[in-house]
């Protein structure tokens, strides 16, 4: 398919040659994500005074300020298998025979749902196993969230005309949801309806359907449109304030734009201006106030470390906001931004980079 047009404001013009290839963004992205994620798991549901009592008064900054690098949580390993989703209806696709993306989502979060709870859901397909299923460091249970399992344990398939969880809207919709933006070859409304329909598989919630697909939309234009940071969330603000169904959204990500524009604040202030990070939104507008409110660092990888730290020292879901603005800057830089000793730190990058590999495989030539 043909892209369309970009959104208004949102196109780099910047001309420097050093603009990161398409498999250094996936990459970026996956592995990025991770680490904000694991790092912040450290911290994850910790009120900022007792991260300050245990790191210091800027609180947890670095890998090497832990006893242990410790491990990513079930936002990763569900990130993972977005992607594998996504990688199987490529191969469909790719192999000539049109394929259902939801199902094929549906079906990869199945897979997942056993190495947490060692079986199928009762009245669920049993599909082959993959690849990824066969990596042992995805079966560890991190903090599984209760919405994603309950949701698959109905053994019924979610949509939005039959939603599941009506209520849930909690951060674990969006954190998964990177990898559609990582599509080429796809326009902006169909990253959007692949990211809903993502979301519906397991929260029932139109506000996390909403986060879900504003992420991955970001993504997008990052990797696809070389948009700015500023630019492309400037453009996901305009889309959210003429939507009138997207009203709280579009609070959320304005009041995330304008506190930037102060650069990092307490950590109270970020609290009580966007939110603890628990929902859908409130994850999605921390992580983005962080990544503007640091982008005056000198190089990608200063912004990056800034960016996480700024995005995890709060009180609140530490893990998903970490995860959710690290792989922003993962999509934007590449590989330049992650620091190598964070990534000597990263629990198991080769599955990360072997899901990278086989979903590049069916994107390229």
């Amino acid at each position: 398919m043909i892209t369309d047009a970009p959104l208004p404001g949102s196109r780099s013009n910047d001309p420097s040659p050093a603009v990161p290839d398409y498999p250094s963004r996936v990459r970026g992205c996956l592995l990025g994500g991770a680490l904000g994620d694991q790092l912040g798991a450290a911290v994850e549901l910790d009120s900022f005074d007792l991260i300050a009592g245990r790191f210091g008064a800027d609180g947890l900054r670095d890998f090497s300020q832990l006893p242990e690098p410790g491990h990513f949580t079930s936002d990763t390993q569900l990130t993972l298998y977005t992607l594998d989703g996504l990688t199987e209806a490529l191969e469909w696709a790719n192999s000539g025979t049109a394929a259902d993306e939801a199902a094929c989502l549906w079906l990869a979060y199945l897979r997942w749902y056993t190495t947490q709870e060692g079986r199928f859901p009762d009245q669920a397909p049993e599909p082959l196993p993959r690849w990824i299923d066969g990596q042992t460091v995805l079966h560890a249970r991190h903090a599984p969230a209760e919405a994603c399992l309950s949701g698959l344990a109905t053994g019924e398939m979610g949509t939005r005309a039959r939603p599941i969880n009506r209520d849930a809207q909690d951060s674990s919709s969006v954190t998964r949801s990177a990898p559609f933006g990582l599509l080429p070859f796809v326009d902006d409304q169909t990253v959007q309806r692949l990211a809903t329909d993502g979301s519906a598989l397991t929260h029932g919630h139109p506000a996390a359907h909403r986060s879900a697909a504003t992420l991955a939309t970001l993504i997008r234009l990052l990797v696809h449109e070389q948009a700015t940071l500023p630019g492309a969330a400037v453009a996901m603000l305009a889309r959210a304030e003429h939507d009138a169904a997207s009203a709280e959204l579009a609070g959320r990500l304005r009041a995330a734009v304008e506190l930037s524009a102060q650069g990092p604040v307490a950590p109270a202030d970020l609290t009580a201006a966007l939110g603890d990070g628990r929902s859908a939104e409130e994850a999605l507008s921390i992580a983005l106030y962080a990544v503007l409110a640091t982008a005056d660092s000198t190089t990608p990888e200063q912004h990056f470390r800034r960016a996480v730290a700024t995005a995890i020292n709060h009180d609140g879901d530490s893990n998903a906001t970490g995860s959710i603005a690290a792989s922003l800057l993962g999509a934007h830089y590449g590989e330049a931004a992650l620091p190598g000793d964070w990534l000597a730190a990263l629990e198991g990058p080769d599955v990360i980079r072997g899901m990278a590999d086989r979903f590049l495989a069916q994107t390229q030539g």
